[in-house]
């Protein structure tokens, strides 16, 4: 499938200015967002935030209630009392600290405090979020607080009942921090400068998972009638400011912030272009509808908890990943340049490890206008670090989690047939990427020398290093043998076929071997690995949920095991045998399978692709009411930037890219009685679940466009055509 991407993408932008303003709020006359419950996820270790963003924005403004701990990766937790500020950028369900920006507390009374003494209770029947907006009242300066946000530039309301020496504390020490002293020395610089009596702009370096270098501009619309600055500790550089105004009750003060990775005038730039005025109202209702304009790309038949899950899992998923490139298209790159981005927008926070699986699958189906500039990023990235984003971060490299899964991610998109991007600097970036060792992350000639990552030549994790590095090379296989290159096509097959070399007939699992060829022991397969805490041949997994990771060789996997028989029989097992373990990423077990975390996401599909699709049908079902609850504590491990939020997407339609390259959509069960996917050309494709019940939760028949459909997957290619699929229950 080839396709004129610029007219693809300009056709997607009319079909969805009319979709989203004509036909859903005209019409019909619908507010998906009604449906979106930011507090998903906020609770136990989801790591979601509740403040408000824009689709693949910069800005995601939103309360701190803790900075310190794996706790509080999203600086929030629903379940706390007691509200710290508002910073003006979060990650989404991450298992790791940063970003966490410009911290700001309204104040009244005392304004001299310890840096800690600003902190307010409140009452959670106050607090209010919806996409594009936040709002909750402060006990203790009796202010009400309500947050709302452009692409890049965050506005904020706050209402002073009482006005005793209203202030506003400006904290840039802030950010959340792993441990204490983490949280007081994690600022390298920090430069302010009050341009006039409104007006203050900053830059600022800290470093707790990314170098970050980020320029604020910040303007209030009152005059600032007097300011001071905290003590500082010997380890902090980031400044506290006290900025106080002339205010009497019930008045408000507004206050918008705009960053920027490039300079203060890149900022500036950036509040002009986006928020020149004042109008709260506005721009939340802006910010409502550019939400909506997404949201009602999918028509869902369900309950209200159904209907709550679905439209909220969409949003999570758009919440990253983030256009970090000011208005201009300019942005600081990870060599501290200030470059122009390929197609004039640069997108960071890459969870390529998580996203890969199911959330980029999504893009290329329902938001295909980002997908060429999401390679483009991945790309551009790669020319200038040597190598493809592992997990990208405010356009630098975290290097955490394993092999280089923006390579499936690019493969993906050419396979699909988006243009939007060079083919050849593509592949370049993919080749150099799996060829060329680098630290940390990649030893290549012991790969290709042993046929796997050797666990005594290898620090950790190297079976799980090497069944993902397959994966990655099967993948710059397709796009090699896609583009004519037989030469690399060959070689990277050839390495796509390394995963056998870890199976273990004896035992069944996929296990550490040695350099000479021989098993490290003992062995325990329900062993956790995790190399930041605990190390081991394994990441955030073990044996049983490692064993299943081929998505893109499941016959040759199968045939490992002798049959279908005995692969059947071993993945019952899976589901059966109790884990036990208090690694904090191993969550949502059934059995060994722990539908909080990645490596799981395929195997209840397996059995569809053994010929026991009845049992893929039943798990599913279960996942479903087990694992995805319309609650704070609703999600069973970190969301991962939208990753959790796309398996249940694609999931409720009855389908599920195992191989998100080939273009192909394994069946499970649908969940929901009625899908509409409102595509790019206009076209609709329309999914109906005939007889779906409690009870009735397995698939008796198929048929698209009213021919019986045989096959245990549909693809990309039939979706976009338009149609309709009707899955017969019983």
């Amino acid at each position: 499938m080839k396709k004129n991407t610029v007219l693809y993408t300009s056709l997607f932008a009319l079909g969805s200015m009319l979709i989203g303003c004509s036909t859903s709020q005209d019409e019909k006359n619908i507010d998906y967002t009604q449906y979106v419950n930011p507090f998903i996820g906020a609770a136990d270790n989801g790591h979601t935030f509740p403040g408000a963003c824009r689709p693949f924005g910069m800005i995601q403004t939103s309360p701190v209630t803790g900075a310190v701990g794996w706790r509080y990766c999203s600086e929030y937790v629903y379940e706390d009392s007691i509200i710290w500020g508002f910073t003006q950028t979060h990650l989404n369900g991450t298992g790791c600290m940063d970003l966490g920006d410009v911290l700001v507390m309204p104040v009244t009374g005392k304004r001299q405090r310890q840096w800690n003494e600003y902190r307010s209770g409140f009452s959670k029947e106050t607090e209010k979020a919806t996409p594009g907006y936040y709002s909750v009242t402060l006990d203790e300066p009796d202010v009400t607080a309500e947050l709302t946000a452009t692409t890049h530039t965050a506005l904020h309301r706050y209402t002073f009942h009482k006005a005793d020496s209203a202030s506003l504390l400006i904290d840039l020490q802030h950010g959340p921090a792993w441990r204490d002293e983490q949280y007081h020395s994690q600022v390298s610089f920090c430069e302010t400068n009050w341009e006039n009596d409104s007006t203050l702009t900053g830059h600022v370096i800290n470093k707790v998972w990314v170098n970050q270098v980020y320029y604020f501009a910040m303007k209030f619309n009152r005059p600032v009638i007097a300011s001071s600055e905290l003590p500082m500790a010997a380890t902090e550089k980031g400044k506290r400011i006290i900025a106080t105004f002339d205010m009497k009750p019930e008045d408000q003060l507004l206050m918008k912030v705009a960053l920027s990775t490039t300079g203060v005038e890149g900022a500036k730039a950036n509040l002009t272009a986006e928020l020149n005025g004042w109008d709260f109202e506005g721009v939340r209702q802006t910010a409502k509808n550019e939400w909506n304009s997404y949201l009602s790309r999918i028509d869902v038949e369900g309950t209200t908890d159904e209907k709550t899950n679905f439209y909220t899992s969409f949003y999570h998923a758009l919440i990253q990943p983030n256009e970090i490139s000011d208005i201009d298209g300019k942005y600081r790159n990870a060599k501290d340049e200030i470059v122009q981005a390929t197609g004039d927008k640069f997108y960071s926070t890459f969870s390529t490890w998580d996203t890969y699986r199911a959330a980029h699958p999504f893009y290329t189906l329902m938001v295909p206008e980002r997908v060429d500039g999401f390679v483009n990023s991945l790309v551009d990235q790669c020319e200038t670090i040597g190598y493809l984003p592992i997990w990208g971060l405010w356009g630098g490299e975290t290097f955490t989690m394993i092999a280089n899964h923006s390579v499936p991610i690019i493969a993906e998109a050419y396979a699909k047939g988006f243009r939007g991007f060079d083919a050849e600097r593509a592949f370049n970036a993919i080749k150099q990427t799996q060829t060329v060792s680098h630290p940390l992350k990649s030893n290549w000639e012991n790969y290709t020398k042993y046929g796997y990552f050797p666990t005594d030549l290898t620090e950790a994790e190297s079976v799980s290093s090497t069944l993902e590095s397959v994966y990655d090379d099967y993948a710059a296989a397709d796009m090699a043998k896609r583009m004519g290159k037989e030469e690399e096509a060959a070689y990277f097959a050839k390495r796509a076929d390394y995963y056998k070399n870890l199976f273990d007939p004896s035992t069944k699992f996929m296990r550490p071997k040695k350099a000479d060829g021989t098993w490290k022991s003992p062995f325990n397969p329900s062993q956790v690995g995790h190399s930041e805490s605990i190390g081991g041949d394994y990441t955030e997994g073990n044996a049983w949920q490692y064993t299943w990771h081929v998505q893109h060789d499941v016959p040759g996997l199968i045939a490992l095991f002798g049959g279908e028989e005995a692969f059947l029989q071993k993945l019952d097992s899976v589901f059966t045998v109790k884990l036990e373990t208090t690694q904090a990423d191993v969550t949502g077990l059934i059995g060994q399978y722990a539908h909080g975390n990645e490596p799981s996401h395929h195997v209840a599909y397996l059995y569809t692709l053994a010929g026991r699709s009845e049992r893929t049908q039943e798990l599913i079902r279960q996942i479903f009411d087990t694992q995805y609850l319309p609650k704070p504590n609703g999600l069973c491990g970190n969301d991962d930037c939208g990753q959790m939020s796309a398996w249940y997407m694609f999931s409720a339609m009855g389908f599920y890219p195992v191989n998100p390259v080939s273009g192909e959509y394994v069946f499970g069960a649908p969940q929901f009685p009625k899908f509409t996917l409102h595509l790019a050309d206009g076209k609709t494709f329309t999914i109906l679940a005939e007889g779906l019940s409690e009870e009735h939760k397995y698939i008796d028949s198929i048929t698209l466009n009213g021919k019986p459909y045989t096959k245990n997957y549909i693809t990309h290619e039939d979706i976009l055509k338009g149609g309709i699929l009707v899955y017969k229950m019983k």
